[in-house]
């Protein structure tokens, strides 16, 4: 773990925590490889206790969003946000959740014209309005999303992806994290 990956100091699996040295060799077995995003945020570890638990609040939670809406979303929103290491790292499990080599791809270039559903394309303009006009959120954005058949709790959940992975496109972002090179063949073949 002594490669750069973030611009601030990445501790040896040795200094961490022993939680935190699980949760690096559990990542390493699931994957096959530590992403840098665990690394990066090990600098931390009380932080990334949080955002583990955060994340796996929202992602592996029963939802009447699919594991590929979830991942589309956060896609959309991180390209316009210019966040590399989180486009690369959801675009790999978006292609793998959705068995299509080319979403991700298309999402992230323009979701607007990527080949999505209308339902797709509504989720991701809310998560759009969320990012960048959260103020603006009406009651006219609940009945566009529930004309698409998503419920109450749907749009709380597409919410809180929206705010909490644009937190993570900041993270990334400042600490300059690479994507893994992984990520970038995952889910293509």
């Amino acid at each position: 773990m002594t490669k750069k990956i973030s611009r601030y100091p990445v501790p040896e699996l040795n200094e961490l925590p022993e939680d935190i040295q699980t949760i690096l060799n559990g990542a390493k077995e699931h994957f096959g490889f530590v992403p840098n995003v665990i690394k990066a945020l090990s600098h931390r570890p009380a932080e990334l206790r949080a955002f583990l638990a955060y994340n796996d609040a929202l992602m592996n939670k029963e939802s009447g969003l699919s594991g590929a809406d979830k991942e589309m979303i956060i896609v959309a929103f991180s390209a316009k946000n210019g966040c590399s290491y989180c486009v690369q790292s959801h675009g790999a499990s978006l292609r793998v959740q959705s068995g299509n080599p080319y979403i991700a791809d298309q999402v992230a270039i323009n979701y607007k014209e990527a080949d999505i559903t209308e339902r797709e394309r509504a989720m991701i303009d809310f998560a759009m309005k969320v990012t960048f006009d959260s103020a603006s959120v009406n009651e006219k954005d609940f009945e566009v999303l529930k004309g698409h058949g998503f419920s109450d709790e749907d749009i709380w959940d597409i919410n809180g992806i929206t705010a909490f992975y644009n937190m993570s496109n900041r993270l990334m972002s400042f600490l300059a994290v690479h994507p893994d090179e992984q990520f970038y063949s995952m889910g293509r073949n």
